[in-house]
């Protein structure tokens, strides 16, 4: 049973179904998932959103108080997120680390794969051929990274500068290619196929002049 509630009324408990309102006025990458972080409820509550939709029968409901807002059947958000409307099988798997830990481990990954990005570019921009393969260990990193705390690696792939904007980015799709593609319940290798296509989508631009 799904309910429209104020942005205020969100708890530790419920399942999130849909937020209202661009998804670019919130931080998250996917809208189905059940709240059990404060630092997540936390996010949550100081986005830009004018409500939320829950899921009664797979998370809390709002207690029990006069003039409670009335339940229906189905959404009807403003503008839902990109990946609300695709499936979800992946959204409720438990993630296997707390994103203050994996937060740690992406920091270390972004440094590593920008200097990665910066040579592959490099590579292509002398004219010389770029091995996918050399680039393997570094998708499965993200991959990794992506599956055990999804967004982690993609909150600090929201900072890019000017400098390594065009690196950075690459990396930045990548790793929402790999998201994407395991919450549309795809299997490890096609997750890193998806990943891969993230990572060499923007290598023409080496050529331009």
């Amino acid at each position: 049973m799904l309910k429209r509630i104020p942005l205020q009324d969100v708890r530790l408990g419920m399942y999130l179904h849909a937020l209202e309102g661009a998804w670019l006025n919130h931080p998250f990458w996917r809208t189905r998932f059940l709240i059990d972080d404060t630092e997540v409820l936390a996010k949550l509550q100081a986005a830009n959103v004018e409500g939320v939709w829950i899921d009664v029968s797979k998370g809390k409901d709002v207690a029990s108080q006069g003039g409670a807002v009335p339940r229906m059947e189905s959404p009807a958000p403003a503008a839902a997120s990109p990946l609300a409307a695709a499936p979800t099988p992946a959204a409720t798997r438990a993630d296997t680390c707390t994103l203050q830990d994996e937060l740690a481990r992406a920091k270390v990954l972004f440094e590593h794969s920008r200097g990665q990005m910066a040579s592959m570019f490099n590579e292509a921009r002398m004219g010389h051929v770029v091995s996918s393969a050399a680039c393997q260990q570094l998708v499965g990193d993200i991959t990794d990274s992506v599956f055990r705390q999804s967004q982690a690696l993609l909150s600090l792939a929201r900072i890019k500068t000017a400098d390594d904007y065009t690196y950075m980015h690459s990396v930045a799709v990548c790793a929402l290619m790999v998201a994407l593609a395991r919450e549309m319940g795809l299997d490890r290798a096609d997750c890193e196929a998806a990943g891969n296509a993230g990572l060499f989508h923007d290598l023409g631009k080496a050529q331009m002049p």
